[in-house]
């Protein structure tokens, strides 16, 4: 989050400044790691037996300095010591980190959320897999970054024009989904898909992406087999992505679908939330209805919204 050179010179800073008694006769011990840098907790061995300790930094002190870190560094420098642990607890450090409508988010997200709890235990329960309208949504913020992130299942979750007719389409149970389901396509002449979605997501740019796998997957002898049999058609036209928002934005893309056997991210496209006080209503579609051919072969598991800035840091969002 922050540039590594600015963090190291602040807490060093704040280090060689704090009231010492006698800072010339420290051990400087080049064991300890803050960041990748290699430098002393005081004291740690039995030479000196005397003199202040890292862990006398004010906690109020430690705190100012790791609210400027990412989560994870701070739950790492917890471990350090007492001081660092208490510090690691502020509320204005988590606070920090949580998105800024966090307690829509919890009034959305959760039926009855205790009130007392601080603002770090807030942030880990937004960080595990929550599941909305009935286990057909799940939604969870980035430990990492603090950023939001949702999925829709393909099982009730999206609409899908034909999936009772089980001459073409199936749901088959895999360990390979967050919904442990998905839809599986045999052949069809008219591929549609259809979503929805009305959810305060916090201000920002997001990508809206299909997770899709041409082929189907399962377990021979423990390992990983990729049936393609099935897969067909997809090569012949593009498959079109359209999305839509409440307040206007329109987005229209296509690409045609291949890497059978790899589950595959397509990027359906972008849009802006300005006011992440206010609720959010995205509608998108993925279609593929050229009755000149037949398609199949196609395992759709969900459709992922994620931070656009993703793209960028997220290897798995392989997009085409």
């Amino acid at each position: 989050m922050y540039n590594f050179h600015f963090i190291s010179s602040l807490f060093y800073e704040t280090l060689f400044t704090f009231p010492f008694p006698s800072f010339n006769n420290l051990n400087f011990n080049p064991s300890f790691n803050f960041m990748g840098l290699r430098f002393s907790s005081f004291l740690s061995n039995s030479t000196v037996s005397s003199g202040p300790t890292l862990g006398e930094l004010p906690e109020s002190c430690v705190a100012s300095i790791i609210a400027y870190m990412d989560p994870p560094q701070i739950c790492q420098l917890a471990t350090l010591n007492r001081a660092f642990r208490a510090a690691s607890s502020a509320d204005f450090v988590w606070e920090s980190k949580l998105p800024p409508n966090y307690l829509l988010l919890l009034a959305k997200i959760f039926q009855d959320f205790p009130i007392n709890l601080g603002k770090r235990d807030i942030y880990t329960s937004l960080c595990r897999l929550n599941s909305l309208d009935g286990g057909t949504k799940k939604v969870w913020v980035d430990k990492g970054t603090g950023k939001l992130c949702l999925a829709i299942s393909s099982s009730k979750g999206l609409s899908i024009t034909g999936v009772d007719d089980r001459r073409y389409w199936n749901y088959i149970i895999t360990e390979e989904s967050r919904f442990s389901t998905v839809a599986y396509l045999q052949h069809t002449w008219w591929f549609e898909v259809d979503g929805e979605i009305d959810f305060p997501f916090p201000a920002g740019t997001y990508s809206l992406f299909f997770r899709i796998h041409l082929g189907r997957a399962y377990k021979r002898f423990g390992r990983r087999v990729c049936n393609t049999e099935h897969v067909h058609g997809w090569d012949k036209k593009p498959v079109q992505f359209q999305l839509w928002t409440s307040d206007g934005q329109y987005v229209a893309s296509q690409c045609f679908l291949k890497e059978p056997g790899n589950w595959t991210f397509y990027h359906a496209g972008d849009f802006t939330v300005e006011d992440g006080h206010s609720s959010t209503k995205v509608k998108f579609s993925m279609t593929q209805i050229d009755c000149t051919h037949t398609k199949g072969g196609l395992c759709l598991d969900s459709a992922f919204i994620y931070p656009s800035e993703f793209k960028k840091s997220k290897a798995f969002l392989n997009c085409s």
